[in-house]
């Protein structure tokens, strides 16, 4: 748990316009005074992300929730109440609080309240909206400590608010709310299941979506090495032969495969249980960078409860990555 004199200096941080690293049940963001678009655009510039890609304004609770909207349907409102504080954000029509220049331009803004005791600490004392994507370089693997943010981003932060390391692992669930039939924008740390359970009605994940939302480029997730997703059954074949043509191959290998012997430069044997999957994604990522893979092969766990996000967050690390 930080202490109070962080929690003051991070307040005063953003107060004077700075930005502030913050922990969240998820990953660790980038956070900016959400009104105000100087710090805001900020953001935009220390992760290179495009002005277009909105962000999401995380408040202190759901009561504050009609101070940044210009309305909150009935299934909204529902929401709300079961999920937060937690991993859930909510895309409504933007209030008047809500500058543009964190909406990509939208009139719809990503609400959400993090279950976090620092992030909670913080936006209580802060008494306001903290804007806060991934605090990382746009398109790379998100940060879950805050070791993380500080080897990507130095001194570019104005101050890392430390609250150990994330307890979910993947980004928040992204729904869109603003009419009376919700849809996942991203899936991620509150599973379809549970919304279903709430709603008593299915609920669709769209390949594609009107409404743009934070993580829907083709790459993003992203480590230095090529990610290559292949069949479970075809992990280990696939990476030997890699790794026989000459790649320094790591490789993500399924619980059903722990004690196969694999030929390769590093291997991450998976956790059998999908939140502990979640929580390491990012971190078994990392780790194959740090140990010089330049491809890692890995395949997708089945889409259901948390591994809807692990199959999302892998097949975006897997996507096309832009030319130079």
């Amino acid at each position: 748990m930080a202490r109070t004199p962080d929690i003051e200096k991070a307040v005063e941080v953003l107060r004077t316009g700075g930005l502030v690293a913050l922990p969240t049940e998820t990953v660790y963001g980038l956070g900016a005074n959400a009104e105000d678009p100087v710090a805001v655009a900020r953001i935009f510039r220390v992760k290179g992300r495009p002005p277009s890609h909105p962000l999401i304004v995380h408040i202190g609770g759901a009561e504050h929730l009609d101070d940044w909207v210009q309305e909150v349907p009935a299934t909204a409102r529902l929401l709300a109440e079961h999920f937060w504080p937690g991993p859930l954000t909510l895309v409504l029509r933007r209030g008047r609080r809500v500058p543009l220049e964190a909406t990509g331009g939208l009139e719809t803004v990503a609400v959400r309240v993090p279950d976090h005791p620092v992030a909670l600490a913080l936006l209580s004392a802060f008494g306001g909206g903290v804007t806060a994507p991934s605090a990382n370089r746009f398109g790379s693997v998100s940060p879950t400590t805050a070791d993380h943010v500080r080897a990507e981003l130095g001194d570019a932060v104005d101050f890392v608010l430390d609250g150990g390391p994330c307890e979910v692992g993947v980004e928040s669930t992204i729904v869109d709310a603003t009419g009376d039939i919700p849809s996942i924008l991203r899936p991620g740390g509150v599973t379809r299941e549970d919304l279903e359970a709430v709603l008593k009605c299915p609920i669709t994940v769209p390949s594609t979506s009107q409404v743009r939302v934070p993580g829907q480029h083709p790459s993003h997730y992203a480590p230095r090495a090529r990610v290559v997703l292949v069949e479970p059954e075809k992990v280990v074949a696939e990476a030997e032969l890699a790794q026989e043509l000459g790649h320094q191959v790591g490789v993500f290998l399924p619980p059903s495969l722990t004690n196969a012997s694999v030929k390769v430069h590093a291997v991450v044997a998976l956790p059998a249980a999908t939140a502990a999957y979640a929580r390491g994604l990012y971190g078994f990522l990392r780790e194959l960078d740090q140990r010089g893979c330049d491809l890692i092969i890995a395949s997708l766990p089945t889409e259901e409860g948390l591994g809807l996000a692990i199959a999302n967050r892998l097949r975006r690390a897997a996507g096309p990555r832009p030319t130079v």
